[in-house]
This record gives structure tokens, C-alpha cells and sequence, in this order.
């Protein structure tokens, strides 16, 4: 975030050596931008391989306690038995676990990084706004750091409609995943079972039952993909109006000769970080609804574990040296 206030200043600098056609100052500054953006390169490649690092680490035991749990006290079988609308326990552990901590640790970051950026640029961008005054009838009042209070306006309308416009692609999320692992696991179990399948030739069975579970993957991807494009061009055409705003709100004290060039270029630059860090939401929201989704799937798989693991069972198992097998009060009843 240092670096991005430095490279922002650097603006300012530059735009004014341009208009008052300083050639001397042109290649020092050149310079100073190389060396502000190597270091920035260097230090955003580390952040991107310390966070993969906590990540892999993260997972690791995030996995070994759901496997343990999993595992403990039969609870796998009691599940399959008690719970049988608990669905695909592997994809759970071993892809929902994953995403989860890959997009928890990416949003963190981008919110600490957001937050940062906001306390830094909030008072570069106040400093800069300067004042400007609005008639109201008869009278007139002056705003201070106006362009900070309409980043704030400009991104707080953004978030309420982008939750508007993206909020149902939360479910559609958790039943793609749904559909996907009923879709894989239905092959998985003739693989497992092909021996028995091709015994009593259920091949068309089984082809029919590949063709519905795909078909609700299909499905419920169309709705989607409509709902992802609604998103997007809410978000492009958010982001594109974010880059002419600025100027057409700076423009007044411009062209009254209040700034030069460069503060106005400092003034876009800086209102963009501040746009930018109070839209997080808005730019992150389908990652944010996939996270829900995941978060969904885990929060119903712990809780099934939880009352399987709490079953207790009559069963009870004696050792005994006889060679041989001995059952009391058994009933057996066919499936």
C-alpha cells in the first residue's frame, strides 16, 4: 500500500513535468516509476506464495480433522445408514474443505489489503478534493472533500444492487457442486460394481440414470450462466462508469484552474484506489457466493456427523476364544 501512495504521488509528478514540458525531469522520473514497480512486482509475488503457503497448511489440517472424524466411531457407516441424505461425504472433505480455504484466505487478504488501501488513499483523496460549493435555492453550501463523499455514495449504491442482482447465485452454487458429485458418483458405482451390472445386464439402466443425473447438471448450469451474465454486466458497466466518473466530477475545478494536469491525474488515480477498496464487495461477489455455498455444504456435513457420532447403538460385541460365532436377538430383515 506504500508503494501504491508513492506511485500515486509519482502521478502528480509526471503529469506536471509533461505539461510544463520539463524534458530534464523526464527520464529521472522514468526511473523512479521502474524502481517503485519492480519493488511492487516483487513484493505482490511473495504475498501470492506466503498465502498459497498458509493455504496448503491450512487444508492440510482442516483435512486430517475431517478425516478423523469421519473415520471415528464408524461414523462413515452410520451415515450411509441414518443420514442418507447426507450426499457425496468424499467431495465434501476433499474438494469442499479445499475450496474453502482457498477462497476464505483470498478474501481475507483482499480485505485487509482493501482496508489498508482505504485508510492511505481516504486522506490523499480528501487532500486533493479540495472544496466546491453547491447552490441550494436562495443560498449555498460549500462540501468538504466532496470526492471522497461521492466514492463513498458511488460504491455504496454499487454493493446494494450488485447483492441484488447476484444474491440467488448462492443456491444455484450449492446445487451445481450437488449435481456435479451425484453425476460422478453414479459412475464411480458401476465401476465398483461393474461385475454385478453386467451379470444382470443393467447397462440401460444405468445409461438412464447417467442421462437424468447429467440433466440436472445441465439444468441448473443454464440458470447459472443467466445469473452469472446479469452479474457481469452489472460489474463491467459498474467498473467502466467508475472510470469516467472522477473526471467528470473533478472536471469543474480543473478547467476553473484550481489544479494542473497532474493533480487531476493524482485525483483519478487516487479516487480509483478508494472506488476500488469500497467495492470490494461488488468485485468479489460471485466469489463470495460460492464461499456461501461451501460454507453450506461443510455446516450440513459437520452437523450430520455430529448426531450420527451421538446414535448410540445396542450392539455389543464379546470376545470369546471358541472358534466360533455366536448371535443373540438378531432379526434380519431384507432390504
Amino acid at each position: 500500500v506504500y508503494l501504491l501512495v508513492r506511485i500515486n504521488d509519482w502521478y502528480r509528478i509526471f503529469y506536471d513535468a509533461l505539461q510544463a514540458y520539463d524534458w530534464a525531469s523526464f527520464w529521472p522520473l522514468i526511473g523512479k516509476f521502474t524502481l517503485l514497480a519492480f519493488l511492487y512486482i516483487i513484493i505482490a509475488v511473495y504475498a501470492v506464495y506466503l498465502r498459497q503457503m498458509l493455504t496448503i497448511n491450512w487444508r492440510t489440517w482442516m483435512t486430517e480433522q475431517y478425516l478423523g472424524r469421519w473415520m471415528h466411531g464408524q461414523v462413515y457407516y452410520r451415515m450411509q445408514v441414518l443420514r442418507s441424505d447426507t450426499d457425496n461425504p468424499d467431495q465434501r472433505i476433499s474438494e469442499d474443505v479445499n475450496q474453502f480455504v482457498s477462497l476464505t484466505l483470498t478474501l481475507l487478504v483482499g480485505v485487509l489489503k482493501q482496508l489498508t488501501t482505504l485508510g492511505a488513499f481516504a486522506v490523499v483523496l480528501w487532500n486533493l478534493s479540495g472544496t466546491i460549493t453547491v447552490p441550494l435555492g436562495s443560498s449555498t453550501f460549500t462540501v468538504y472533500g466532496y470526492m471522497f463523499w461521492l466514492s463513498l455514495l458511488y460504491s455504496g449504491i454499487g454493493t446494494y444492487f450488485v447483492h441484488v442482482v447476484g444474491r440467488r447465485l448462492i443456491r444455484l452454487n450449492f446445487d451445481q457442486q450437488r449435481y456435479e458429485a451425484d453425476f460422478r458418483f453414479s459412475m464411480m458405482r458401476v465401476r465398483e460394481n461393474s461385475e454385478s451390472i453386467a451379470f444382470y445386464r443393467g447397462e440401460m439402466a444405468e445409461t438412464i440414470g447417467f442421462k437424468e443425473r447429467f440433466a440436472n447438471v445441465i439444468k441448473n448450469y443454464w440458470g447459472l450462466m443467466r445469473r452469472t451474465k446479469f452479474l457481469n454486466f452489472y460489474v463491467n458497466g459498474y467498473g467502466q462508469l467508475a472510470i469516467i466518473f472522477p473526471i467528470i466530477m473533478a472536471a469543474p475545478r480543473y478547467y476553473a484552474g484550481e489544479m494542473a494536469l497532474g493533480g487531476l491525474m493524482q485525483t483519478m488515480s487516487a479516487f480509483g484506489r478508494v472506488q476500488d477498496a469500497l467495492s470490494f464487495f461488488v468485485d468479489s461477489y460471485s466469489s463470495i457466493a460460492e464461499l456461501a455455498a461451501v460454507i453450506q455444504r461443510l455446516s450440513g456435513f459437520t452437523e450430520h456427523m455430529e448426531e450420527s457420532a451421538q446414535v448410540r447403538s445396542d450392539i455389543v460385541h464379546t470376545e470369546s476364544t471358541d472358534d466360533a460365532l455366536m448371535l443373540q436377538n438378531l432379526t434380519v430383515v431384507l432390504p
